[in-house]
């Protein structure tokens, strides 16, 4: 590529790092954003970090931030509809021209940021340029390894933490809250959602709260009490988060705690699944397929996809009631479908068709 000047060109630029995979370290995006003049510490950070609930809570922070009548930055992933829908400024998505900006500019440093390293300089830096008051960060993955986890100053968020990206974050929930835990600056708070790993999080910040938080809108309002913002009422609804389509139920979760949470939702389904294959499948599947009197296995276009047909072999332990259909938006055209679940790449294939 001679040079980026269009949308198009810029996207295609960040996304085909997808090509170096997950690189855990924070060497590359530290020395981008140096070179940009750290902008991330030129606004207050509520950063988010947990296995589920991450996005949910983050969008409901910035919404009540903003409703205050700040400006707040909101990064959250996966997209499921838009890719610019990742970094929004008081609910508006990144201006086309901004995001191309930001391009050039890693383009131009001859950056080897992966992917999501680049999606964190251009959130970061799109808000400083923009004047925002507050920037809600959802880590991508972890903690302490993430991209998102350069800032001086913040208030750290713990949501729901189970076992999840094992490969990288480690394999017992211990082990993943210490890497949560990375986020936590010693002169800050840090609310945490699971009081019984608060060992893994005293001593790391200045202080800890955890009292009466039972469920997201609890751990939201903990936050906003820290913050001395107003308390709200109810969650923002996320698309491809227990999201509701005409009679079809859509969540894009995908590991064990997304799965009790779906389960009391569910029962008697005609599913469609899909996942991709460094999750934890089975324990998945033992949760959700009980509640299914039919499940069409299906596969996703991304090179970490479950076949559609070592989906269905491990699904059958659980239902009796198996079919095999390669397509996803075939799949979903099936008679009386009423839940598709279990990756927020298949919610982003079929959400449209839906």
């Amino acid at each position: 590529m001679a040079e980026i000047s269009t949308f198009e060109e810029a996207l295609n630029y960040i996304k085909n790092k997808q090509s170096l995979g997950i690189k855990p370290g924070l060497s590359r995006i530290k020395k981008v954003l140096e070179a940009a003049g750290n902008p991330q510490n030129s606004y207050k950070i509520i950063h988010v970090a947990g296995t589920n609930g991450k996005g949910t809570v983050a969008a409901t922070v910035a919404k009540a931030l903003e409703n205050s009548g700040f400006k707040v930055g909101l990064f959250t992933s996966p997209w499921v509809t838009d890719y610019r829908e990742q970094i929004q400024l008081n609910g508006e998505l990144i201006p086309k021209a901004e995001f191309v900006r930001g391009a050039c500019e890693l383009y131009n440093m001859k950056s080897d940021c992966t992917e999501f390293e680049a999606l964190t300089y251009i959130m970061y830096s799109y808000f400083a340029r923009a004047g925002a008051d507050y920037a809600v960060v959802e880590c991508g993955m972890g903690g302490a390894g993430d991209s998102t986890n350069v800032e001086l100053n913040n208030l750290a968020v713990i949501t729901s933490i189970s076992l999840d990206h094992t490969d990288f974050l480690g394999g017992t929930v211990g082990e993943i809250a210490e890497e949560k835990s990375g986020i936590l600056r010693k002169n800050c708070s840090c609310v945490l959602y699971n009081e019984e790993l608060r060992e893994h999080f005293e001593g790391k910040c200045k202080k800890l709260i955890t009292r009466g938080i039972t469920d997201n809108l609890s751990l939201v309002n903990a936050v906003l009490d820290e913050l001395q913002f107003k308390r709200v009422n109810e969650l923002v609804m996320l698309p491809a988060r227990q999201e509701r389509i005409g009679n079809i139920l859509l969540d894009g979760g995908h590991n064990v705690g997304a799965a009790l949470a779906l389960s009391p939702l569910i029962e008697n389904e005609t599913a469609v699944i899909a996942m991709l294959r460094d999750k934890d499948v089975s324990s998945y599947l033992e949760i959700i397929a009980p509640k299914c009197r039919e499940i069409i296995a299906t596969q996703i276009n991304n090179p970490r996809a479950m076949s559609a047909e070592e989906l269905a072999e491990i699904a059958r332990k659980f239902c009796d009631n198996v079919e095999i259909c390669k397509s996803a938006s075939e799949a979903v055209g099936h008679t009386g479908v009423t839940l598709v679940c279990g990756s927020f790449y298949l919610a982003r294939e079929i959400r449209n068709i839906l």
